[in-house]
Formats: C-alpha cells, sequence, structure tokens
C-alpha cells in the first residue's frame, strides 16, 4: 500500500467511526489539525510507528491497513472437525463431508506428529468408554487418514468393521500378519486373528483433547 493509499484508508475509517479529524489527533496527543494536513496536504507523509499502531488499535484494523507492513503468513492451519462419532455403531465416515468446526494447530507442531500431507487430517470425537482410560467419551481425536493400511503398525486407529465405526487398539502379528483389535478397558471384547482386508482402516490416531471437569 502506497502513501495515497494509506492516506485515504484512514479517511475511511474515521468517516465510518463517526469521528473528526480532530478527535483522531487528540487521540495521538497531537495537535487538533495533525491528521487533517495528513490525510489532505500529506504532511507528514507517513504516520509515526506508535501513531500507526496506536490509530490501528482503536480502529480496529490491521496496521497493514493503514500503510504498515503486511502481516506475516499465519503458521496455523485449520484442520477440520466432522460430524462422525467413532464407537457410535453403525456410522460413515465421508470424504469431503463438510466439517462442524475446525481447529487450528501450529503446522510445525503438526509436522513432527505425522510425516504424511497435513490436507489428510481430521478431527472426530469419540463416543463411549471401549478405550477409557486412554480415550474418554466426547474425546476430540485427530485422524491422519494418510497413516492407515499401506503403514499399518501397533497404535490406536480409527477404523469401521462391520458397518461400525470405531476407535480401537491394532496389533500386528510378526508371523502370520493377522490383526488383534481390542479396546483398553477390559470390560469390552478382544478379537484376535482378524483378517486385515476385513477391516476398514480409516486413519491413525495421532492426538487427542479433552475437556477437564
Amino acid at each position: 500500500m502506497d502513501d495515497v493509499e494509506a492516506r485515504a484508508a484512514l479517511e475511511r475509517l474515521v468517516e465510518r467511526r463517526g469521528e473528526s479529524y480532530a478527535s483522531i489527533s487528540r487521540l495521538l496527543g497531537r495537535n487538533a489539525a495533525y491528521i487533517q494536513q495528513y490525510i489532505r496536504r500529506g504532511s507528514p507523509r507517513r504516520l509515526e510507528e506508535a501513531d500507526r499502531r496506536k490509530l490501528a488499535r482503536y480502529l480496529g484494523v490491521d496496521e497493514s491497513e493503514l500503510g504498515g507492513p503486511t502481516a506475516p503468513a499465519s503458521d496455523f492451519m485449520m484442520v477440520p472437525k466432522l460430524a462422525v462419532q467413532a464407537s457410535a455403531g453403525p456410522g460413515a465416515f465421508v470424504e469431503g463431508e463438510a466439517p462442524i468446526a475446525q481447529f487450528g494447530f501450529d503446522r510445525r507442531w503438526l509436522s513432527r506428529i505425522t510425516s504424511g500431507k497435513l490436507d489428510q487430517l481430521s478431527i472426530i470425537q469419540v463416543s463411549g468408554d471401549s478405550m477409557a482410560p486412554t480415550l474418554a467419551d466426547g474425546d476430540d481425536i485427530l485422524i491422519d487418514r494418510a497413516d492407515a493400511a499401506p503403514r499399518l503398525r501397533d497404535g490406536i486407529y480409527a477404523l469401521r468393521r462391520d458397518d461400525t465405526l470405531m476407535v480401537k487398539r491394532l496389533s500386528l502379528h510378526p508371523f502370520t500378519g493377522l490383526l488383534t483389535i481390542a479396546s483398553d478397558n477390559p470390560a469390552y471384547p478382544t478379537w484376535a486373528d482378524c483378517p486385515p482386508e476385513g477391516v476398514d482402516l480409516i486413519g491413525r490416531v495421532v492426538w487427542a483433547g479433552r475437556r477437564l471437569a
């Protein structure tokens, strides 16, 4: 943004707020004609950094709208939360389903917990206590859909079996290649010697978050 555009932007913002040039000048601790001279005559050519920062806060805009430096690109990535519950009975995990919310994560942190493409991450909610105490009812879990069947190894996965979406702990037999599907809660059954082709792996659980009571 050049100096002329910055002055025009400030003029629009002042008018939108119903302020006067004199009131804005007093806000900055300047003489009453200061802002009028800046906007109409270009004197000073640019606002001082402290004045620009104070005006941006007061007017509720980014400093870049008043001629300041453009804010750096966000290092955060928004990960969609889908309207899906694991262990909630028959359900689906639909690719491209519209999210009901979005969570912001630091990209560098995400890259440390997954080696896959970050756009393959989704958040779903746990339903029930079959994975307690590791996962509780209502926990939000981060699913890495890029880390599924081709990279199957021991760990917690979101999966579909017999048309039921669930979150379970999987272990792979090193010799037979068969799966054991277990719940961390001993009150729930364990399925041993399951052929991998009978299990639709959605993705690996790489993070969980919960609300503390």
